[in-house]
């Protein structure tokens, strides 16, 4: 349910209905507006009787919210959510673009692949330092050492870090050194990691299920929302089908679809959704086409070396070329790359 105060309406009046709502064993979650205030009524499926509500001076109007995602939804939320990384923003009019390689192999391969994303168009740098692989056998990620690493290339270059954290015991390890953290599609209904994760306080990139629909999609970025996180980004990744050409299915559909649905700023990853370089950057730039607030892509200074997914992993010029492609289809629909505010400076 949602309480629409009136235009003008009182900090004590709007304070009043906030602890009515409590009283009834619910929590009441603002919305301010330039010219209004909304309160979300959030908490267990009992219902509510609006009567309780209507006659309380300063209320304007009650509304359900007829999907099962409260928070994350547009109808408790009208306007869409800025997520803050250490005052780069996601969401807004300019596209984000995150790059880097799958994994954190080593020094040099970091902070060679850091320059060159830097220079051509990233903000922000992604690189696994735990990673989660089919095989027991695979490369699973230099840990801790990893993330020391990625510290280091943002010293260096200036870029924010986004990596991934696999369980609720990573999480506090992981925010200490991420700007902002991933969790994988494999782990988008591991409600004890989506707990943590919301507990952190860091800036959350949730991606979407091998075989998850929307709506379950929408409802773990609710558990993130639940838990106190209101800087959450999406990303689509693909999903599982019976097509074998590709390693996944980019749903293109789903980047309008949540865009309608949800407040939050939803980004594509062209690399996991194609598994192959050479449809990357076709099917980035269609994902800007369709509304995409960013991307995130893997690049590889040497793809036929990489610990993992070198298939889909672009060179530095592939990634050149790609960038301009999307700064195209981004200026078609009014929108440009996000340029970095940072001048070079090496570590200490």
């Amino acid at each position: 349910m949602i309480i629409v105060m009136k235009q003008g309406a009182s900090k004590l009046q709007i304070e009043y209905v906030v602890s009515r709502i409590e009283d009834l064993g619910y929590e009441g979650r603002l919305i301010e507006g330039e010219e209004r205030t909304i309160i979300g009524v959030v908490g267990d499926d009992r219902p509510i009787d609006p009567g309780k509500f209507g006659s309380i001076d300063g209320v304007d109007k009650i509304l359900p919210v007829l999907k099962p995602f409260k928070l994350a939804s547009r109808e408790m939320h009208p306007l869409d959510t800025m997520v803050n990384v250490d005052g780069l923003t996601v969401g807004g009019n300019e596209i984000v673009i995150m790059a880097g390689p799958c994994s954190v192999e080593d020094r040099d391969q970091l902070l060679e692949t850091a320059h060159a994303v830097k220079a051509n168009g990233a903000t922000v740098l992604r690189g696994g330092a735990f990673k989660p692989r089919t095989s027991p056998y695979s490369f699973q990620g230099l840990g801790e050492r990893g993330l020391q690493l990625l510290a280091q290339a943002r010293l260096e270059t200036g870029l924010k870090v986004v990596t991934e954290a696999m369980s609720p015991e990573q999480v506090p390890l992981v925010a200490e050194y991420a700007d902002i953290i991933q969790l994988g599609a494999r782990n988008m209904q591991n409600y004890e990691l989506l707990r943590a994760a919301g507990e952190a306080g860091v800036p959350v990139l949730l991606k979407r299920g091998l075989s998850a629909t929307i709506e379950e999609w929408l409802m773990s970025a609710e558990y993130l929302l639940s838990f106190g996180n209101d800087q959450v980004i999406l990303c689509e990744r693909g999903i599982r089908s019976f097509e074998s050409y590709t390693r996944n299915t980019t749903d293109i559909n789903a980047i309008p679809v949540v865009k309608e649905l949800t407040h939050l700023p939803v980004i594509l990853d062209p690399s996991h959704s194609t598994g192959k370089w050479e449809y990357v950057s076709a099917v980035a730039r269609a994902g800007i086409a369709a509304g995409a607030d960013g991307l995130i892509v893997e690049v590889h200074p040497r793809p036929d070396q990489a610990l993992s997914d070198g298939a889909q992993s672009l060179r530095p010029e592939r990634f050149v070329d790609m960038v301009q492609g999307v700064r195209q289809i981004g200026r078609a629909v009014g929108r440009e790359i996000m340029e970095m505010e940072w001048s070079s400076r090496t570590a200490a």
